[in-house]
């Protein structure tokens, strides 16, 4: 066996480039805090340069992690070095993460510099960070479709400048298994370094290929691959980090390398990145998708009852999936509760237990059974609300005539102060849109509603997304309730929330 394939998760930075994504300031520490637990070797916390509210995550973020390196992002100017350097000086392992554009179409249309230009930039810069930092990761930004000649000067040019892991990246998904490969191979046979240098793979997954490339760049030298969880990202996302480890795990046979991962922390991780990002994880998701380990044929019933092993090459207990839940009731008492938030991986204080017992006790009085699922719904829905600088407080409906419906809506801020309009609409859902706009005095675009069951059955809890766009700006929000229409608003409301956050206090402002 070979050593560790090393994992760079890129969830809070490329991740949270999703459209409609921007975790909050605890959000990404509590990321960072699970990505640690589960085992990645690098984190890239942000791009300091971007925001103040980029800066202040990757400068906590650096001062919380005790092993894992963490990484800053930063354009070939020494300002964004700098705002590396003072985000992660207080990490444990801090790292530099330094790009620029190398393609001709981005050269010729955004860049506007020669090529001459662009390796004498890469001279000046990769040689500035390695005086601030140990390690100096180099990116060649649209590198797939980069003449390969230019390229390996480009590489070149980085080595020599002391850049000691040069990453790759396919920007825009463009390139397939076999030709992605191939670079690595000739990078490793005509750059000459007197130091060791790490190749690392980071690819995107708008042809879906990103997990394949990944791959065929491991086959072909690479030692580090860069990706997401549940491969969020910008457009159709990133390398989904939770395939790559278990397609290495289980085929251990062929490429003789695996990661550090825990990787009973995979199902959890994903957990949390769907929480936080507002994005249900598929069903047929691979791994972690509800219907992973799942046999409808009555023949592949069979087969597993007999073995598992004839239709799963994997088991639900090597990512910590578990089938076998004790659902709690409405007798169910707090000793009870407490260890059932215990076993799901939740380290939550007695006295922040009280309020979700509560809220636990409510559901049960409307359920029979209280499932996991419902449980995870109530931290998330309780976190959510916590998180939010806005919250639904009450929510009252009319019908008036004619087919229409008015909606009385009353918001409260962390601050205590109340906010209260109302509206008209042709429907429900309109009618309490239009109120929460009147609120926060903006026009909004619906782009995208979806109703999701937390559970089956007619008892089950509502779980609203909802996807705006806010003079411009995408945002999404999620609500949990029993009530359609109350989950509905407070999706609403936490959407609305997120802009006035972001437009504020400069969270998660995206370049």
């Amino acid at each position: 066996m070979k050593s560790h394939i090393q994992i760079f998760d890129t969830t809070l930075r490329d991740g949270e480039q999703t459209p409609g994504v921007s975790f909050s300031f605890d959000e990404r520490l509590k990321i960072a805090k699970q990505l640690e637990k589960w085992g990645v070797d690098v984190i890239e916390a942000g791009f300091p340069a971007s925001s103040s509210g980029s800066f202040k995550s990757v400068q906590a973020i650096s001062k919380a992690l005790t092993t894992t390196a963490v990484c800053g992002l930063a354009r070939c100017k020494q300002s964004d070095i700098d705002a590396v350097y003072e985000a992660t000086k207080d990490a444990a392992h801090p790292r530099v993460h330094v790009f620029i554009a190398t393609s001709p179409i981005h050269l010729k249309y955004k860049l506007k510099m020669s090529q001459e230009e662009v390796l004498e930039s890469i001279t000046k810069h990769v040689s500035y960070a390695k005086q601030l930092f140990d390690v100096v990761q180099f990116s060649p930004e649209d590198a797939s479709r980069t003449e390969i000649a230019f390229l390996i000067k480009c590489v070149q040019t980085a080595v020599d400048a002391s850049a000691s892991i040069i990453n790759i990246p396919d920007t825009v998904g463009y390139s397939y298994p076999t030709e992605y490969g191939l670079i690595f191979k000739s990078l490793l046979e005509h750059v000459k370094s007197e130091h060791k240098v790490i190749y690392s793979a980071h690819c995107h997954d708008d042809l879906g290929m990103a997990v394949a490339n990944s791959l065929a760049a491991i086959e072909n030298g690479a030692e580090r691959i860069e990706g997401t969880v549940n491969g969020i990202g910008e457009r159709a996302g990133n390398t989904a980090l939770e395939e790559l480890a278990l397609a290495l795990y289980v085929r251990r046979d062929h490429y003789g390398i695996e990661t550090r991962l825990n990787l009973a922390e995979t199902k959890n991780t994903s957990d949390i990145i769907s929480r936080y990002a507002g994005i249900r994880v598929p069903k047929n998701k691979a791994i972690v998708g509800q219907n992973a380990f799942s046999h409808e044929s009555g023949i592949h019933q069979d087969g597993v009852l007999k073995n598992p092993e004839t239709y799963e090459i994997m088991t639900l207990k090597l990512v910590s999936i578990s089938k076998n839940e004790l659902p709690l009731g409405k007798l169910s008492g707090k000793h009870a509760f407490s260890e059932k938030l215990k076993s799901l991986g939740y380290d939550i204080k007695a006295e922040d237990q009280v309020a979700l017992f509560k809220q636990f006790k409510a559901i049960a009085d409307k359920k029979k059974d209280v499932s996991d699922r419902d449980i995870h719904a109530l931290i998330q829905g309780s976190e959510h609300e916590q998180n939010s600088i806005y919250h639904l407080e009450t929510l009252q409906l009319q019908f008036v005539s004619h087919g229409l419906q008015s909606a009385v809506v009353v918001i409260k801020n962390k601050d205590g102060n109340t906010y209260q309009d109302s509206s008209i609409g042709t429907g429900s859902i309109v009618a309490i849109y239009n109120a929460v706009d009147r609120i926060f005095k903006k026009e909004s675009e619906l782009v995208d509603y979806r109703i999701d069951s937390v559970t089956e059955g007619t008892d089950a809890q509502a779980e609203i997304h909802v996807e705006l766009k806010i003079e411009g700006q995408p945002v999404n929000g999620m609500g949990i309730d029993h009530d359609i229409l109350q989950a509905s608003c407070k999706a609403y409301v936490e959407a609305h929330a997120k802009y006035v956050s972001e437009f504020i206090e400069k969270e998660g402002t995206r370049v």
